[in-house]
């Protein structure tokens, strides 16, 4: 497939590219380090390709940190952490919640940004054999509420502005017995909490901590390990059941793409270096989304990354962390790149340290690849596609591969497999549109208590996306459409039907339909066509006030258009979304 990024980026890809196949790369990197070395395995009574010297748990990764103790692991606003401070405050909280009477399996919710506590709680929940289940820091109380009672948490570890939102939803989830606070100002009287600051004190002072043996609880590669919830169709989030195996399998799968991209140009992938520099991360995307849990905080643990956190994504900032702390990968979403390419300021600050723009989430236009190359020559860009039900990112695109195929999401790792299915199931041929299927190690178990759903998307290890695909004949995947009535703004999925009810619920409609209308930087952007009962009164701003007190504030439409009759449908009755962009358009 010829590039559609210019002479500038056909310059960059060596002669003769690739020198090999996918295959034959996914063949040779065992080779290249023992552990890309492909085996086959049972999960969860699915025999496939595992990656065969995988670490067992994340407590065998959790120990690894131990490797580079006097690095900086988190850096936020004024703070910096080491992984041996780090360290010590884990352990320290993982007693405390022992003592606190959590086993095995019991639910651990966090509910906080992207602040080093966060760290803390996961790595602690998940060194005593909890179930640590991340609840979106964007949540209303209510979809809090919703979240805390479905998974039946046992404790809860939130910041100051998340405890605000569940305090008076707190006497529906009866399951909860204590919450831990941290970075609050004021005195918290619910007997229910404790400050998080008791026990492990401000991250200035984690590194004089002297913590306690770690815990010993028996933990096996396709335990339960986290929670991560995803919305669904029917308007209520479901739980995602995620394993050891499925985050360790996904760290494999990212760094395997690397060395398949050394392979397919023809060279020696590089021998991990000690004494090299150390990676700069900047994390844009929450932790409380696989992509910034998985993709990104597991690895820092593993290979010693310096991880520099904002409070809230701000381009200005952005760009002077960039600078000021030498960041060598970012991105996240799409949105996050374009706004800093383009940000009038780019040319002030000192980038040269960029090594790596990667992003997925959401629909990205081919010029972004052109666009990186010319603002970061020396950064490979890359791309991938996932979903929270594949512990994140299950197919790449990185490198010259990207040059050339810009609007490909890329192939599956060497342990992964897609299917083109048609509607009974039956795999399709390349160049034809059907619903993704994917299947692997990262591929979770199911849904925590909804059987019904789990058994809709997954079957003998196969998770049906609900995204419509095709791929081309070396393999490599093109998203067409999404079969789910779903958008995603800047990596965010919106599901429809949830927005849609907010809007019934108020008394002046009569029919209402939520569309995605394309965004440049968001890669698509909520809004809304109502049609309004005879002789009631609104107007837009009322009603996305009226979303706006019910969902996240990413929910809210956009815009909303007022037609004076009922909306189009088809002869089933469903309503035409497709000539509703029309109404946008005029």
């Amino acid at each position: 497939m010829a590039s559609e990024s210019g002479s500038a980026e056909q310059a960059a890809i060596p002669p003769g590219f690739p020198v090999m196949s996918i295959a034959e790369a996914h063949r040779l990197m065992g080779s290249a380090n023992p552990l890309f070395e492909i085996g086959e395995g049972v999960v969860n009574g699915v025999p496939m390709r595992i990656w065969k010297n995988a670490p067992p748990s994340l407590r065998e990764i959790f120990a690894v940190g131990d490797a580079h103790p006097q690095k900086t692991y988190m850096v936020y606003e004024g703070e910096r952490v080491t992984f041996d401070a780090h360290k010590r405050a884990t352990l320290q909280l993982a007693a405390r919640l022992t003592a606190e009477g959590v086993k095995k399996g019991d639910r651990v919710a966090v509910i906080m940004r992207n602040v080093p506590e966060w760290s803390v709680s996961f790595w602690a929940a998940v060194l005593i054999g909890a179930i640590v289940t991340p609840l979106n820091a964007w949540w209303t109380g209510p979809e809090l509420e919703y979240g805390l009672q479905d998974s039946g948490a046992r404790i809860v570890i939130a910041d100051a502005e998340r405890w605000e939102r569940i305090r008076e939803h707190l006497d529906a989830c009866p399951e909860v017995t204590r919450v831990f606070v941290c970075r609050s100002t004021e005195d918290i009287a619910d007997p229910r909490t404790a400050r998080l600051e008791d026990v492990i004190g401000p991250s200035s002072e984690w590194g004089g901590i002297s913590p306690p043996a770690a815990p010993t609880t028996p933990l096996a590669p396709d335990d339960d390990v986290t929670i991560f919830y995803t919305s669904g169709t029917t308007g209520r989030p479901k739980g995602a059941i995620i394993s050891h195996r499925n985050i360790i399998s996904n760290f494999i799968n990212s760094s395997s793409a690397q060395v398949r991209a050394f392979l397919r140009r023809g060279e020696t992938p590089p021998a991990p270096d000690p004494n090299a520099p150390q990676k700069v991360f900047l994390v844009s995307v929450p932790l409380f989304h696989a992509t910034g849990c998985f993709a990104i905080l597991v690895p820092g643990m593993i290979q010693g990354f310096k991880l520099v956190f904002q409070r809230r994504w701000d381009p200005d900032q952005a760009l002077s962390l960039m600078e000021r702390e030498k960041v060598t990968h970012f991105g996240g979403v799409p949105t996050i790149a374009w706004q800093v390419i383009e940000h009038p300021r780019f040319h002030e600050f000192d980038l040269s340290s960029v090594e790596t723009v990667s992003y997925g989430g959401a629909p990205s236009a081919p010029e972004l690849v052109r666009r990186i190359r010319e603002c970061f020559p020396k950064a490979s860009p890359g791309q991938g596609w996932g979903m929270t039900e594949t512990s994140a990112t299950a197919i790449s695109n990185f490198a010259e591969d990207y040059v050339l195929r810009p609007s490909s999401c890329g192939v599956p790792a060497a342990t992964g497999e897609v299917r083109i299915a048609d509607p009974s199931g039956r795999a399709l041929e390349p160049g034809e549109v059907g619903e993704l299927w994917y299947r692997g190690p990262i591929v979770v178990r199911g849904y925590w208590n909804k059987p019904g759903p789990t058994a809709e998307t997954f079957t003998e290890g196969w998770v049906k996306t609900g995204d419509l695909a095709k791929t081309d004949e070396d393999g490599f995947v093109y998203i067409v459409d999404r079969a789910k009535d779903m958008l995603i703004r800047g990596g965010e999925n919106i599901y429809c039907v949830e927005v849609e009810n907010a809007l019934y619920e108020h008394p002046a409609i009569m029919d209402a339909a939520v569309i995605g209308l394309p965004h440049k930087t968001l890669g698509e952007e909520p809004a809304a066509v109502v049609h309004l009962k005879p002789g009631r009164v609104a107007d837009e701003a009322e009603l996305r006030q009226w979303v706006a007190q019910r969902l996240a504030a990413f929910k809210v439409p956009v815009r909303i258009a007022f037609l004076p009759e009922t909306l189009p449908r088809n002869a089933n009755g469903k309503i035409m979304k497709r000539d509703l962009k029309q109404v946008f358009e005029a």
